[in-house]
């Protein structure tokens, strides 16, 4: 890992079932991220996503990237345009800096969340890679990609 390498960018269809049990799973029973008549009664075309569900699927990301070692030690977003459902949202990363330590490297990633209608969410996370020697044994066998369930929620 170093300043400036570019994360491949993760793409994540918003569904209704997305949208509704991530908000039900952060307890956030606002009414526009379950009820779409409620939401348009409010002036939203539907129900949208909300920030934990955002913060959720920014932290993924990171760790889907950097590895099942991975840990998250700050995640600092800004939402943007609403992600609606039957949209897809692009999650993008850049290095920006990287600080080497006895044990592991700390990087901090500004990410960038783009779907249909702009520029959902930006961000800075923090992340830190613990060193192989470091690491207990049990969590180098646990596979380096993970894999989202049916229905695209992490």
């Amino acid at each position: 890992m170093k300043p400036g390498e570019q994360l491949p960018p993760l793409e994540i269809p918003v569904t209704r079932t997305l949208v509704v049990a991530g908000a039900i799973a952060s307890r956030d029973y606002q009414d526009v991220h379950h009820d779409a008549e409620t939401a348009r009664q409010k002036g939203s075309p539907d129900i949208f996503m909300n920030i934990l569900t955002t913060n959720g699927l920014v932290g993924r990301y990171i760790t889907d990237h950097f590895g099942p070692t991975a840990v998250l030690r700050r995640v600092a977003i800004r939402l943007g345009a609403p992600n609606y459902p039957g949209d897809t949202m692009v999650l993008r990363g850049t290095v920006e800096e990287v600080a080497e330590a006895s044990g592991g490297a700390t990087a901090t990633v500004r990410v960038i969340g783009e779907n249909g209608i702009g520029r959902h969410v930006t961000g800075t996370v923090t992340v830190t890679v613990p060193s192989e020697a470091d690491v207990p044994s049990e969590a180098t066998d646990v596979p380096s990609e993970a894999t989202a369930p049916a229905g695209g929620a992490a």
